[in-house]
């Protein structure tokens, strides 16, 4: 936290109230907070006194945040509600259109935006006026804007956009489908213009007309749909993008004519837990409420290799007999045993039509194979992909219709095999 200066404490102040008021900006920017945590601010607030913004910024932070993730989000509110001048005019030019270069654009860190709309809620910015027209006059529209801001809303990640903008990330991934083309089966049923004749059928005909051949019955390959079987990270690393992730997957689930025999979806932290059911409710917001309030683990550790092996012996043989794709969306960062996760992953992959590794930190250009969760699964999957935008999640289809795309795996594999 950077230094600043004692606070002035003014003879009537009512700092219960703004403690109130600075815990309902951090609900809006998406912190937990419920009354006993604001109760239980006020009471540290008042115990540890209020002479320095230093220890004041603490006892807050003590109170407030919970999880790592948190600490972005309450430090800009904590900055902008607590009269920081300068960081005001710079949250104000987040939420502000403006024209810079290419060059000069400052990466946003995550939740600054959403810090900004919490706070600067209902704040009039400045908008050019409109000329006045005569009655009958034709107003014209440029739509260029609105088809640039969709194309610049693909492209951005999921952990810089603000909250208006993930309402309307949701929405344009509830319009996304994922085709997969039908496989041949070996069985065979009847076809006139089949590529085969069928000799036995032939034969009963004839000896229904006296032995004579008077037509060839002739036989095709049958074709059936596959399954889609999506494992889903939700540790606390990966839940900004499990989330996005998971509407983009209720879409598919509920899209007709989409192809796939069945779309089962399972979520894994620190254990693994089935939320197929989930998804065949219509509202995307109560099949995610629901699917969350199974998944005790949202937001906590990792252990992928425990979750492979449960997925492995309890849901393997149900799901993946019928020539599944699998989808394993996780960044990779395990804290169990590297070796089990090798073992389970590549049983696996022999089980899955096609194992595709959908990963966010793919994202960096540097990214490289370096810890042990990501150097044991990547020998294992046949297609490795970013997962961070909108974007890469319309690229995944592209894969999926394709059997020899393999993403960046070639590339990470020689950077695994150089280190």
């Amino acid at each position: 936290m950077p230094e600043y200066a004692p606070l002035s404490i003014p003879e009537d102040g009512k700092l219960s109230h703004n403690i109130t008021h600075f815990a309902r900006a951090l609900r809006a920017a998406g912190l937990p907070i419920g009354p006993g945590r604001v109760v239980q601010a006020i009471r540290a607030v008042e115990a540890a006194g209020f002479s320095e913004r230093h220890d004041f910024y603490w006892t807050l932070h003590a109170c407030f945040v919970s999880k790592p993730e948190q600490r972005d989000v309450f430090g800009q509110v904590f900055r902008l509600y607590w009269r920081d001048p300068r960081y005001l005019e710079q949250m104000m030019s987040l939420i502000t259109p403006t024209v810079r270069g290419v060059s000069a654009e400052r990466q946003i860190k995550s939740a600054e935006k959403r810090a900004a709309e919490a706070l600067l809620d209902g704040v009039q910015r400045d908008v050019p006026d409109l000329p006045d027209t005569d009655e009958g006059s034709e107003v014209e529209i440029d739509a260029s804007a609105t088809a640039s801001s969709e194309e610049r809303l693909k492209t951005l990640d999921f952990e810089q956009m603000s909250l208006s903008e993930m309402a309307e990330a949701r929405r344009m991934l509830a319009r996304l489908s994922l085709p997969v083309k039908p496989l041949t089966s070996r069985r065979t049923q009847a076809d006139l213009r089949g590529a085969q004749a069928d000799w036995r059928r032939t034969m009963r005909a004839a000896m229904r007309q006296g032995g004579d051949i008077t037509a060839l019955a002739r036989r095709a390959r049958r074709t059936r749909w596959p399954n889609l079987v999506v494992l889903c990270d939700i540790s606390g690393s990966m839940s900004q993008y499990s989330r996005m992730v998971l509407h983009f997957l209720h879409a598919v689930a509920n899209e007709k004519g989409a192809g796939w025999a069945r779309v089962h979806a399972f979520t894994f932290g620190t254990r693994l837990t089935n939320i197929t059911r989930h998804l065949a409710t219509r509202d995307v917001d109560a099949a995610l409420a629901a699917a969350g309030a199974e998944a005790q683990d949202w937001e906590g550790g990792t252990r992928i290799g425990e979750a492979l092996h449960a997925f492995n012996r309890d849901w393997s043989r149900r799901v993946l007999g019928t020539g599944a794709v699998v989808l394993l969306i996780t960044d990779g960062l395990d804290r169990g045993d590297p070796d089990l996760l090798a073992t389970e992953a590549e049983r696996l992959h022999l089980s899955a039509r096609r194992l595709i590794w959908i990963n966010p930190l793919l994202r960096w250009d540097g990214f490289a194979p370096r810890a042990a969760g990501v150097r044991a699964l990547l020998p294992h999957v046949d297609c490795f992909r970013a997962g961070h935008n909108i974007a890469s999640l319309e690229a995944l289809a592209a894969s999926l219709s394709s059997a020899h795309d393999s993403g960046d795996k070639p590339r990470l594999m020689a950077a695994l095999r150089a280190i």
